[in-house]
């Protein structure tokens, strides 16, 4: 196995960091690693907003609803959909966008923002550095359009949060792998059995870590999902331009 692959396979998410600054040649080289990722059509409508001011960092942290671990690390990248600059390459070419108005965009623009997310992990974490996503800042994404100036055609996603681990976090186990591959279609006889036995790890584990009022896996995310837990995200993207409707 190599290094990249025990890297992705070790990842944890890490909410308590020490208070040493990061280099900027790394944090550069996250950017570029993030920036590398594939995009639909080539369109590179994906930005990331580097923040490292302590008091951004602060309203942030508010923002996303108390998160303290983003206020302590000293570098948060915020992923956004971006269909404002492509929306200036089709004024440059005498067009009109749609893409950023149907369901599609919104898919291609959150998606192509998750495989970028997706290599900045990496990328950290092979640097030496602890990340935790946070998808709390759609929260109220309409602060963080403000806080951030993001022009119209534009949406927040998703951040990172990102600095030296001040303490290793135990490593979250995840669902069976029967439950995430499915060979040649999609295979269902198994899947309740399966989660079945992931709750009863996920008790034990859940108690290792205090965390014993989750219950279990399946009571977990049931209870989250019995409703839309960011209400704001729909207005907003209307707002923003994303309606959603085509």
């Amino acid at each position: 196995m190599n290094k990249t692959i025990e890297t992705i396979k070790n990842h944890r998410s890490i909410r308590d960091y020490k208070s040493d600054k990061i280099d900027l040649s790394m944090i550069n080289e996250i950017i570029v690693a993030a920036q590398s990722m594939p995009t639909s059509i080539n369109g590179q409508q994906t930005s990331i907003i580097v923040v490292q001011d302590v008091k951004t960092k602060a309203t942030i942290a508010e923002i996303a609803g108390g998160q303290p671990w983003i206020d302590k690390a000293p570098v948060f990248l915020l992923f956004i959909t971006d269909f404002y600059k492509t929306n200036l390459a089709a004024k440059k070419n005498g067009l009109t966008q749609e893409i950023h108005e149907s369901i599609e965009g919104t898919v291609v623009g959150t998606f192509d923002s998750g495989l970028s997310m997706g290599a900045a992990i990496i990328a950290a974490e092979s640097l030496g550095l602890g990340i935790v996503p946070i998808g709390g800042i759609r929260r109220n994404p309409q602060a963080m359009i403000d806080l951030l100036n993001l022009p119209v055609m534009t949406f927040p996603v998703a951040g990172l949060a990102i600095g030296y681990p001040n303490s290793e976090s135990r490593k979250k186990p995840r669902l069976p792998l029967g439950t995430f591959r499915h060979n040649e279609k999609y295979h269902i006889e198994n899947l309740e059995k399966e989660i079945d036995d992931y709750d009863l790890q996920m008790v034990d584990y859940l108690k290792d870590i205090n965390r014993s009022q989750e219950v279990n896996w399946s009571a977990n995310v049931s209870n989250i999902y019995q409703q839309v837990y960011f209400p704001k995200v729909h207005p907003v993207m209307n707002k923003q331009g994303f309606m959603n409707n085509k």
